[in-house]
């Protein structure tokens, strides 16, 4: 009898990660290395006891629809993409403390979908303390922020300070935007991506008044592993049409996703508190039209609905890295106010004497790598704010354009997403 996820072997795997907490999801950066220059600003903040608002019915739907929208619209042609809606939503919830009026509405509706920030605020922090990190289910969580060490330009608020240090441990730091600061923001990128992502900036652009940054890594490795026997020699077809050789990696399955128009399977990585979820359009849908139909609630269902039953499964080995500029994607969501020099009100998180502070980028860098022995996974958010001068045996061969996604088995909300489309 096909049973459903939430019945049997994943409704264990649910119970552990419900059951398992880090004590603390979020860990702030330490001193920049070779900063001396670099002022620490949260001396004298002391963390205080943040609201928790465990993740409920609510915030899954609204992080869900928040994930899949954003997804749709990073998309990148052909090419391989990957988003971690985790690390975009932290790193705006963290700018988000300090907008007001029009610009704070916009960034409350697209982020939590009309909750409010004070409460996502409580939801974010909950839910990312609460994310496992353990030996072989590693998932590790950094934010910072920095500003521009110029005397008489920026004043920043010190509730904006307080409240991204009690909900997201956010480590500030006032620094010179040199050549030194530079070096600075890299290193503590490529330490806290474990070197998966080296850098977020070539240059500080001279109107940046400040940088918030997440960084996320994730490491895991399969519950069970490939061996060499599981790997074969095979084909891909490019989303160009184009032949190329791949090397699969072949497993049994427990669980298989169906929802009419792609197929798929869940597999489980080490201690079951996450897994890979694999969705692969029928023939004569491609990953775009499939992406642009998807919904956060749909997914939810496709995730929920899962078939236990046996699946011969075919994953090919890849391993990429993924760079875009997130203005257009969020202007189109929802928050186009905040990117505006003129409209954007951030009067909540300090001021400039050189004119008003906006958004100028949000830079997002990604990069994975999934083998036969598990999946290592990178992101950093940066948000630029500048002043004026975001039983049955089923057969899945992923030898064509796929989706992904590693999902958090205890909600079944992606951490990362992505497509395929290339294995070169």
């Amino acid at each position: 009898m096909k049973t459903k996820i939430f019945r049997g072997h994943i409704l264990k795997m649910l119970s552990i990660s419900l059951a398992v907490a880090v004590s603390s999801g979020l860990s702030a950066c330490s001193k920049p290395s070779s900063a001396a220059a670099s002022d620490d600003l949260m001396s004298g903040i002391s963390k205080t006891t943040a609201v928790s608002r465990s993740p409920d019915g609510q915030f899954i739907e609204s992080y869900s629809k928040f994930a899949l929208g954003l997804f749709r619209e990073t998309m990148s042609g052909k090419e391989n993409s990957l988003v971690s809606p985790l690390s975009v939503i932290l790193a705006l919830s963290m700018t988000a403390n300090g907008a007001d009026a029009n610009t704070l509405d916009e960034m409350e509706k697209l982020l939590g979908q009309g909750i409010p920030l004070k409460d996502l605020n409580a939801y974010l922090y909950s839910y990312a303390d609460g994310l496992p990190d353990e030996e072989k289910s590693k998932l590790r969580i950094a934010n910072s922020i920095w500003f521009r060490d110029d005397e008489g330009r920026l004043t920043v608020e010190k509730e904006f300070l307080q409240t991204n240090a009690d909900y997201y441990s956010a480590a500030a730091y006032k620094s010179k935007f040199d050549d030194a600061t530079l070096k600075d923001i890299n290193d503590w990128v490529e330490k806290n991506t474990e070197g998966m992502i080296d850098k977020i900036l070539d240059s500080i652009n001279p109107d940046a008044v400040m940088y918030l940054i997440n960084a996320i890594v994730f490491d895991a490795q399969w519950d069970k592993v490939y061996s060499k026997e599981n790997l074969q020699g095979g084909s891909f077809i490019s989303a160009s049409g184009a032949t190329e050789d791949a090397e699969f990696m072949n497993s049994e399955e427990e669980l298989y996703l169906d929802d009419g128009m792609s197929t798929g399977f869940i597999k489980p990585y080490s201690k079951g508190l996450y897994s890979f979820a694999a969705i692969l359009p029928n023939e004569g849908i491609s990953v775009d039209e499939y992406v642009s139909s998807m919904t956060g609630n749909g997914f939810q269902e496709m995730i929920k609905g899962a078939e236990s039953t046996l699946v011969t499964a075919s994953l090919p080995k890849f391993s990429y890295s993924y760079t875009i500029s997130m203005n257009d994607a969020l202007k189109k969501l929802g928050m186009p106010t905040a990117f505006s020099s003129e409209k954007a009100d951030f009067s909540r998180l300090g001021k400039s004497s050189r004119g008003n502070l906006y958004i100028g980028e949000v830079l997002h860098k990604t990069f994975i790598n999934v083998d036969e022995l598990g999946t290592k996974a990178g992101a950093v958010t940066k948000v630029e704010i500048e002043d004026e001068s975001y039983i049955e045996t089923k057969i899945v061969r992923l030898d064509r354009p796929f989706i992904y996604a590693i999902i958090d088995n205890s909600t079944g909300l992606p951490i990362f997403i992505g497509t395929v489309n290339t294995v070169k």
